[in-house]
């Protein structure tokens, strides 16, 4: 969770220890934990909400796909060109001169000389 791991929160543990003294500490731990729990309860709030709002496509969105975390440039454009490949996209060739059998033969084909 953020990078932070039991030997950094010892660190910030000491440190309010000395910061706030040990009077002080356990009311601020309160409010810590109070705060902590007032953000859950509105995290949890809001996924409610967002559930009843959705509907039935709330639990059908993948989440693990929309993690910032997942994003890689290069796999999204690649994933970009494939589904442009896969489109029933025109193929474009090269336009041949039309040379009619009145005209003779064209200046560029070699054969024909």
């Amino acid at each position: 969770m953020f990078g932070i791991t039991f030997d950094k929160l010892a660190v910030i543990g000491i440190i309010a220890v000395f910061v706030l003294g040990p009077e002080r500490l356990p009311e601020y731990a309160r409010k810590l934990a109070q705060l902590v729990k007032t953000i859950r309860s509105m995290a949890d709030g809001a996924k409610d909400r967002m559930r009843e709002e959705m509907g039935p496509e709330f639990d059908d969105v993948d989440w693990k796909r929309l993690d910032p975390r997942q994003y890689d440039p290069r796999r999204i454009i690649r994933e970009a060109l494939l589904e442009e490949d896969d489109a029933a996209a025109p193929v474009v060739r090269p336009a041949r001169p039309v040379v009619s059998a009145v005209d003779g033969p064209a200046p560029w084909d070699s054969e024909a000389t």
